[in-house]
């Protein structure tokens, strides 16, 4: 069955004219709408404005103009079905046989800073996305393009055979109901959020794909990267890579979790993580200073590791960064003599990113076996917190500066999690073990004789005071933890006991 019919009406007007001046070619007649009209005619393609299809002018604006039983007629006849044709002739409507249709930029128009609520409104397209679906409905007779990328295949076989093959009808009609569902769940997003309803009935989300993964976690899995519309420019899923290997799944999770830690750091910062969890994490009076000392945390588990930097990562930092293994350097930037340095490491990935908070808090989604969780990401700082001080003694100035590197990066370890910290600077962290003083033992164990004078922070509670007891034994100081157990208590107690000043927030930082 030929091609004899199109419908074309873009928004997106990229490579529209060649396609539709190599389907004029083959006999194809052209319909179009609108801005579309104009562009193809004033390229000198002989187009049927769509009121003469219709017999009905373009009202309202423009809101209504497609939606015409003359159109969705001949999109939806089934070819060969008599009670179909005999409709077609009775009513005198021609088959319409390809539909090539983008929407209006709904998303682009909500990501404009002042943007107003009757603009975004104004920006739903309804028309379209209904011509889309009576087409991609209908696709065993009609063929139907959204994505200008599909422009020069389609144009291929309509060429070599006068028609599209069935087989690819079908996969542009799955990319259709794909296209209009990530359409309507954007749009679903934007609406719901305007209402302050923050966990609806139903949750449609939707991702855009970045590149397909070499495998996942294991080789023996497969995988690939989506990323969020609208998200953070602050996102592993919009950082530029200046060079190395592609990134892989694990890459992706480690460089994630480093750059949520150096988040939380105005000073300039450099974090190491292995395996989702921080092995090191410096701050100093600069980039060079701080990556010494991340280095000095774990000199052994930084091996093969991802570095995050909230600074530009500059020559002489470079040069140091280079002497060992290191998977992923992330950094707002890099000088020329950074890169110069870092580029004798062919594999070694570069990435660019701002390093800032994100203006609001995200939904933080996880998936289960047949369900999804939802919730507030962890945004909760320290400044937020109420601090209360139940010891005898208080925190030295520098008991606190090491009180505060030891809380902002526990609450980013696999609970049960203990961080010490001192001189800013991780020495010991202890993580996702099944109980608490198991933690602690492992990071005092680390970090050995530094941990005398250092800081221990907690992400939760001590449910009895064995964690305060090896504390004292490995001469820690100052201890930082939400408090809240029914047996505070004997920790306060403990700690009086042997000197310690505990600080509670009231704050929990588990993270699963």
């Amino acid at each position: 069955m030929a091609i004899k019919r199109a419908l074309v009406s873009v928004s997106d007007k990229q490579g529209i004219v060649p396609f539709v001046k190599g389907l004029v070619e083959q006999g194809v007649e052209v319909i179009s709408t609108g801005g579309t009209f104009k562009t193809l005619q004033d390229n000198g393609i002989q187009v049927i404005g769509i009121s003469e299809v219709t017999g009905f002018p373009e009202i309202m604006d423009g809101r209504v103009k497609t939606l015409h039983p003359n159109i969705h007629g001949a999109l939806l006849a089934v070819r060969g079905n008599e009670e179909h044709e005999k409709a077609l002739s009775d009513h005198q409507i021609t088959p319409i046989d390809l539909v090539v249709v983008n929407l209006y930029p709904f998303q682009a128009t909500i990501a404009k800073p002042d943007v107003t609520y009757a603009e975004a409104i104004e920006n739903i397209d309804i028309g379209g996305p209904t011509m889309l679906r009576s087409a991609a409905k209908n696709h065993a007779d009609v063929a139907v393009v959204v994505d200008p990328a599909d422009y020069d295949d389609v144009l291929a076989q309509v060429q070599a055979s006068g028609d599209v093959s069935i087989e690819t009808k079908r996969k542009l009609a799955a990319k259709v109901f794909r296209h209009t569902a990530a359409y309507d769940a954007v749009i679903g997003e934007y609406l719901t959020a305007q209402t302050g309803e923050d966990y609806p009935e139903s949750l449609t989300v939707t991702y855009t794909k970045v590149q397909g993964l070499r495998y996942g976690e294991n080789p023996h899995q497969t995988a690939a990267f989506y990323k969020k519309p609208l998200s953070s420019n602050s996102s592993i899923a919009a950082a530029t890579q200046l060079q190395g290997k592609e990134l892989s799944y694990n890459n992706i999770n480690d460089g994630d979790a480093a750059l949520q830690i150096a988040k939380e750091f105005t000073e300039p910062a450099v974090v190491a993580v292995k395996h989702m969890n921080p092995c090191g994490v410096g701050v100093g009076t600069t980039i060079e200073e701080a990556y010494d000392k991340a280095y000095e945390s774990d000199p052994v588990s930084i091996f093969g590791g991802i570095i995050c930097a909230n600074r530009e990562i500059d020559g002489a930092t470079a040069l140091k960064m280079k002497e060992i293994f290191l998977e992923i350097i992330i950094a707002p930037s890099f000088s020329a003599e950074a890169v110069e340095i870092l580029s004798a490491k062919k594999n070694l990935r570069l990435l660019t990113l701002p390093i800032e908070k994100a203006a609001k808090v995200e939904k933080k989604l996880t998936t289960i076996h047949g369900g999804l969780l939802v919730q507030d990401e962890d945004s909760f700082g320290l400044d937020e917190a109420t601090i209360t001080i139940p010891t005898k003694r208080q925190p030295t100035e520098q008991e606190w500066k090491d009180l505060k590197v030891a809380w902002k990066v526990v609450k980013h370890v696999k609970s049960n999690a203990i961080v010490l910290a001192k001189d800013d600077m991780t020495i010991g962290v202890g993580a996702g073990q099944m109980n608490r003083v198991g933690s602690a033992k492992i990071a005092i164990e680390q970090a050995g004789e530094k941990a005398k004078g250092s800081a221990l922070g907690s992400d939760a509670f001590f449910p009895m005071p064995d964690t305060v007891e090896e504390a004292a034994k490995a001469g820690i100081t100052a201890i930082i933890q939400p408090g809240g157990s029914i047996r505070d208590e004997d920790s306060i107690k403990k700690c009086d006991e042997y000197g310690i000043a505990m600080v509670f927030t009231g704050v929990r930082h588990f993270k699963h």
